[in-house]
Formats: structure tokens, C-alpha cells, sequence
């Protein structure tokens, strides 16, 4: 069976019919509603207050109705007009708009308390357009998304992979844009309960929680390497090394450049 992302970009393959299954498939709604309360949980959002929510890729508003259960204002964005316009059938208390994750999340600084999505992140892999890098868009995406949330929040993407290296290549792009975290996986040895939950932290590096149907130490992929990246990173240029060779290229381009002297590169004093 092909997978839904193979078939057609997701405004097209959301159309109208399959906007429908989602209110009238109950099985369908029964999934979105389980994977929606384990993302929540897996955000650890403050007990006793409502938190602001993004909900990315929202479609019908069904991981929307969880967060209003849960007591939590939220916000929706997806790609499919026909997914928005049952939601907004179904009168859903959260806010919608219409865009493409891939262009990034269009939200002011520290916005949100925290970030859901269910069954939407495996489409930025596709380039479904000549123009789409699907390494571009990842990156677009989880750098704004890392930007729009309050430094001690949390996103919680559940997904589809479909194989070891479609899972590096998000993970990659979520940790260059600045996040620590992993992936959670619930029921690794079963066939169809088998799910991906990519959370992602803004504070700094914590241990993965345990994914469902294990025992002993958590089944996640720990992706939080930054701490080691800084101890490989090349040891900074002193200031009038870097002016000088600056002054060297433009000399070999054959540009005008001043002449090297005492002065150069030297540390001005507070007046100036």
C-alpha cells in the first residue's frame, strides 16, 4: 500500500472526501485522539493552568478538541483548505491558518507554551514541487518553530518515518536549528502500534521518557549532540588575524587595500 505522502501533496491529497473520513471514520478519530493525548502528556505542560498551544498540521481539529479536553487554548495551522473548512464545521475553539509548514511557523518570538503535530512531518521529506528542497524546508521549519516557542517549552511531532535515514535527516535538522532531544518510540516490537514521537526541547539537553510498551531503559534515540559538537569546533582566529588575511584575499583579488601597520586589528579604547 502506498504511503499517503507518495500519492500526492498534502492540498491535494486532503481533498474534500478525505476531509470527511475524519469526522466520519470513527476508527480514524479513535487513532488521531490516542496519538493526540500522548503527544500532550509527552509535552509536560504546567499542571493547573492552560497553556497556549501550536497545533501544526491540524487538519479537522481533532488533536485541538484533546488540547480544549486537556483545558489548553491552541492554535491550528495546516496546508489543506478542505481540513480547515471541517474544522471550522465542527466549530473548534482554536484559531486556523492557512499555510505551508514548510515556509516556516509565522508567529512572534516565545508565542506559544508549547507545540503538537500528528501525522504531518514526514511530508516536509517530499519534494512535492521542482522548487522544494526538502532539506531547505526542514530547516525553515524547525528553526521557526524553535523561534516562535518560550525557551522552556517543548514540541512533541509525532510521525510516520519511513526509514532509518528519513529519520536522521529531520532529527539533523531539528538539533542544527537549535533544539536538544530524540525520538520516542511507543510499542517498537509491535507492527501496528508502532509510533514515532520526535520531542524536542528548548532549555536544554533531558533524558527521553520512556516510550509505551517497553521495559527497562527507554526505547527513544537520543539526538542531542550540540555539547559535544562545541568541543569540535575550530579554536577562534584572534581579531588581527583575521583583518590581516581578510587584507591578503582582497590584495590577491586585486582590490585597494589599506597598508598593514601597528594599528591593525588593535583593540580601540572605550572613547571611541
Amino acid at each position: 500500500m502506498s504511503r499517503p505522502e507518495h500519492i500526492a501533496p498534502p492540498e491535494i491529497f486532503y481533498n474534500e472526501d478525505e476531509a470527511k473520513k475524519y469526522t466520519q471514520n470513527s476508527r480514524i478519530m479513535e487513532i488521531q485522539e490516542q496519538m493526540s493525548e500522548r503527544a500532550i502528556e509527552l509535552l509536560l505542560l504546567p499542571e493547573g493552568a492552560p497553556s497556549l498551544v501550536l497545533d501544526i498540521g491540524c487538519g479537522s481539529g481533532i488533536s485541538g478538541s484533546i488540547l480544549e479536553e486537556n483545558g489548553h487554548y491552541w492554535v491550528g495551522m495546516d496546508i489543506s483548505s478542505a481540513m480547515l473548512d471541517v474544522a471550522v464545521e465542527r466549530e473548534v475553539e482554536g484559531d486556523l491558518l492557512l499555510t505551508d509548514m514548510g515556509q516556516g511557523c509565522p508567529f512572534r518570538a516565545g508565542a506559544f507554551d508549547g507545540a503538537i503535530s500528528i501525522s504531518a512531518l514526514q511530508w516536509l521529506c517530499n519534494a512535492d514541487k521542482s522548487h522544494h528542497r526538502p532539506v531547505q524546508r526542514l530547516y525553515k521549519f524547525f528553526s521557526t518553530l524553535f523561534a516562535c516557542l518560550s525557551r522552556s517549552a517543548r514540541a512533541v511531532l509525532q510521525f510516520y518515518p519511513e526509514n532509518g535515514a528519513q529519520m536522521e535527516l529531520v532529527t539533523s535538522q531539528a538539533m542544527k536549528a537549535g533544539f536538544f532531544g530524540g525520538v520516542v518510540v511507543d510499542y517498537p516490537n509491535s507492527t501496528k502500534a508502532k509510533k514515532f514521537y520526535l520531542v524536542l526541547m528548548t532549555g536544554g539537553s533531558v533524558a527521553l521518557p520512556k516510550g509505551l510498551g517497553t521495559e527497562g531503559a527507554s526505547d527513544g534515540v537520543d539526538y542531542a549532540r550540540r555539547d559535544r559538537a562545541k568541543n569540535l569546533r575550530k579554536p577562534l582566529k584572534s581579531v588581527r588575524t583575521w583583518i590581516q588575511e581578510k587584507k591578503e584575499r582582497r590584495r590577491r583579488q586585486m582590490k585597494k587595500v589599506r597598508p598593514d601597520s601597528k594599528y591593525t586589528g588593535r583593540k580601540r579604547c572605550g572613547r571611541f
